[in-house]
Parts: C-alpha cells; structure tokens; sequence
C-alpha cells in the first residue's frame, strides 16, 4: 500500500472518529456524515478496477472532512464560521456556504474525470456545460433531500438544514455549488489534464 493512500485513510479515519466523539447531534452528524462514509466505501471497491487521479483522491478527502467537521458541530455552530461571522461583523455562521461550494467545486473534478476517461462527449464545451448542470442537478436534489428531512423530523430539520433564519438559504446554496463547480473547471482543468496525461488514464496525444 503506498503512503499516499496510507495517508489517505489515516486522515479520514482521523477526522472519522473525530467527529463522532460526542457531536451536537448524533442524528444530525449521521446524516452529514454517511455521505462521506459511503463515498469511501465506493473508493475501496473500485480502486483497483478504476483507481482515480491522485487530484480527484485529495480533492474527495477534503470533502469528506468538510462534511465531518459540519457533522460534529451541525452547519450553523462550525467555530470557523463563528470566527468569520465575528471577524467581520456577519450576521450568520457561513460555514455551510463553503460546504455547499465544496459540494460543486470537487463533485466537477469528479464528474470531469469520469466524462473525460470514458469519452462521454468529443466536445469540451459540451462536457464542461454538462457537468456544471449535473453539479446543479446534484445540490437542487441535495435540498430536496434537506426538505424531506425537515418533513420527517421536527427534531433534527433545523440542525441539519441550517438556515440560520435566512429566507433565501436554499437559492444561496444552490448558488454557491454553481460558483464552485465553474470555478473547479477554470482552476483545476489544466493541472487535471496534466495528471491524467502522467498516471496513464489517457493517451499523451
């Protein structure tokens, strides 16, 4: 096993068990943190038959540690949305703005890896345009999720839908999932391309 994915597991295990420790809301944490643990399991069983770019590995760990963290604390009480809301004078914790751009931002690395190794599409354009729709696709199904949530738990809705109050926090996350995927596109595509080109996934012409 190389030290890449020795790493890997450590720091998710890490924050794993982290996380669980005595969390705001176990019902809460297991809804924002089954996401991660099931997307893990997708990654042992098909390492071998389709292992990823070391990119789209690191990229999915800091996605899982953005849900873990958000799962111990619940969205509205994560202390480094208290520090930017105390820093300059906001009026709600945002961490869960940058869950939701995470939610875009690396899901479109993932949908481009998958796309671009099974020749999905023969146009760039088309393939980029599809998977910024899928990655809106994905965080509108997400509030749906987040809705049928709140309908079947007085309990756990607020915690786990984290609205803070804010009449238009499901358009904002939407919004932001949007923002992160385009902006995962433009940063991440050249780097990406470089390392499918080095670990073999397609052909260097």
């Amino acid at each position: 096993m190389s030290r890449l994915r020795l790493l890997w597991i450590a720091v998710f295990l890490g924050v794993l068990i982290w996380s669980g420790i005595a969390p705001k809301d176990y019902v809460t944490w297991c809804l924002e943190v089954l996401p991660a643990v099931l997307g893990a399991v997708v990654l042992l069983f098909t390492r071998k038959r389709f292992p990823l770019t070391t990119l789209i590995y690191v990229l999915i760990l800091i996605h899982c540690v953005v849900l873990m963290v958000g799962g111990h604390y619940t969205y509205a009480d994560v202390p480094l949305g208290e520090w930017f809301r105390e820093t300059f004078d906001g009026s709600r914790n945002n961490y869960d703005k940058l869950g939701h751009f995470v939610q875009g931002f690396i899901p479109v690395m993932i949908a481009r890896e998958l796309m671009v190794r099974l020749r999905v599409f023969n146009s760039a354009a088309w393939r980029n345009f599809y998977i910024v729709c899928f990655c809106l696709a994905f965080s509108a199904f997400y509030e749906l999720i987040e809705w049928w949530v709140a309908l079947l738990s007085d309990e756990a809705a607020e915690a786990f839908l984290g609205t803070q109050g804010y009449v238009w926090d499901t358009q904002s996350d939407m919004g932001w999932a949007l923002f992160g995927a385009v902006l995962g596109l433009l940063l991440l595509s050249k780097w990406h391309d470089r390392q499918l080109r080095e670990q073999g996934f397609v052909s260097a012409a």
